[in-house]
């Protein structure tokens, strides 16, 4: 297959949270994935994340605005978008809030990805298709003390995709959400606390029903779907992803 004819996806900060294991299926699915992150500024992380994911091609954009343009300029289509966002959970009391933290994380979680959709839209509506998957989080199903400021960009966020799929249903855009949580990602589940620490582990076997973390391939293989599927009669789901969580708490037998 030319590189012409091969269906195209983007997917934004793609270093971080369920970027790389999205950069991977997509590209077994057969995709050409374009690829995006602030972190690429640095040749260095670049070079080393081509070589981890070979079906990555690096395309430069000044903001995320503008990234769809730069897309349609490589490939001449955009098949697929994964805007894959996320941005440190400032957990603190409201009152001690800082305004600035808020304002900093619905800049990343919601105002940035807006503006790549909205730039998005025209190039998709002439295509007449196309699949969008935004990367948010169900942790609003289960608030915690301190943690107005990251379930407000969540929540917004899972409107934004809501919204947006009523808008554009009807040319056959379909906008879909995979809402995480316990997701094994370096961004908000890493290693060393939640799967080495033999502490952490344990919280995550009683936290959670499946007793585990999400592994980085499950949530790539629903990416893959959400990414290739013509049913674009399915538009406007919060896909949770999180082994059942919130459930009752899992008591060893």
């Amino acid at each position: 297959m030319s590189s012409s004819s091969m269906p195209t996806a983007l997917v934004t900060n793609s270093t971080g949270y369920a970027g790389p294991p999205a950069v991977d299926a997509l590209g077994e699915a057969g995709f050409r994935v374009l690829v995006h992150d602030r972190q690429f500024s640095d040749q260095a992380v670049l070079e080393e994340f081509l070589q981890l994911h070979p079906h990555a091609e690096y395309v430069r954009a000044e903001s995320p605005a503008g990234l769809p343009g730069a897309a349609m300029n490589v490939t001449g289509r955009l098949d697929a978008i994964v805007s894959n966002d996320h941005y440190p959970a400032v957990q603190t009391a409201s009152e001690k809030a800082s305004l600035e933290d808020l304002r900093n994380t619905l800049e990343v979680l919601v105002v940035e990805p807006f503006a790549m959709l909205q730039a998005a839209i025209p190039h998709l509506k002439a295509q007449g298709r196309g699949n969008v998957i935004v990367i948010t989080s169900c942790r609003t199903h289960s608030p915690i003390p301190g943690g107005a400021i990251p379930d407000s960009a969540r929540a917004a966020a899972n409107a934004m995709v809501r919204s947006l799929a009523v808008e554009l249903a009807r040319h056959q855009i379909a906008v879909n959400a995979i809402a995480p949580n316990f997701l094994y990602s370096e961004a908000y589940y890493p290693r060393a606390r939640f799967i080495d620490d033999p502490v952490g582990r344990a919280y995550v076997e009683t936290t959670v029903p499946a007793q585990r973390l999400g592994r980085p391939d499950e949530i790539g293989e629903v990416i893959r779907f959400l990414a290739t599927t013509q049913a674009h009669f399915l538009t406007g789901a919060i896909i949770d992803f999180n082994g059942a969580w919130p459930g009752c708490e899992v008591r060893p037998t």
